[in-house]
């Protein structure tokens, strides 16, 4: 369970409006798209940078409570719930393309960048990103990642692992 120490140092890391601890609030957070799996957590933080959420996990690590990142919540696999309680980490608000490298066919974005959106800036340029998950007008890039989404096109040109040259905060 989260104590109020903990839960007064996530509102001061990510600002009071991106600390959600209503009920009304977690019901939302509790679930995925997975058939008969929820579970409520204790609080939802929604970072803005890397530093953000650098510090909720530092903090975790410290509190000893669970984190739990979460994307758009559109999987399967009950991979977004919190099963065991904890903080559910949505990282939406860091949906930004910060870089497409046409050079060297490389793409630096936000893991709550929209999956779509994406596909719209790339394809506008001429170049092509393959994943094409069946939620991809909601999904986001790092559910993508957590859970190796893939759509039709991954039987010709794989899945999202085969599109990643790497992972950093920055």
């Amino acid at each position: 369970m989260l104590d109020q120490s903990s839960l007064a140092e996530l509102g001061r890391i990510v600002g009071k409006e991106n600390l959600l601890t209503t009920r009304e609030d977690l019901v939302c957070y509790g679930f995925d798209a997975t058939p008969r799996l929820s579970q409520l957590p204790d609080a939802v933080v929604i970072p803005g940078t890397a530093e953000e959420v650098s510090r909720i996990l530092k903090l975790a690590n410290r509190a000893g409570f669970k984190v739990v990142p979460r994307g758009a919540g559109t999987n399967l696999s009950g991979g977004s719930v919190p099963i065991q309680g904890g903080v559910v980490v949505q990282m939406t608000r860091m949906n930004r393309i910060l870089e497409i490298d046409t050079e060297n066919l490389a793409a630096w974005v936000g893991p709550g960048l929209v999956t779509s959106d994406l596909h719209t800036a790339v394809e506008a340029i001429g170049l092509f990103y393959p994943p094409d998950p069946g939620s991809m007008t909601v999904s986001t890039i790092g559910g993508n990642v957590a859970e190796n989404a893939g759509g039709l096109r991954g039987l010709k040109y794989g899945v999202t692992r085969d599109y990643i040259m790497g992972l950093a905060a920055r």
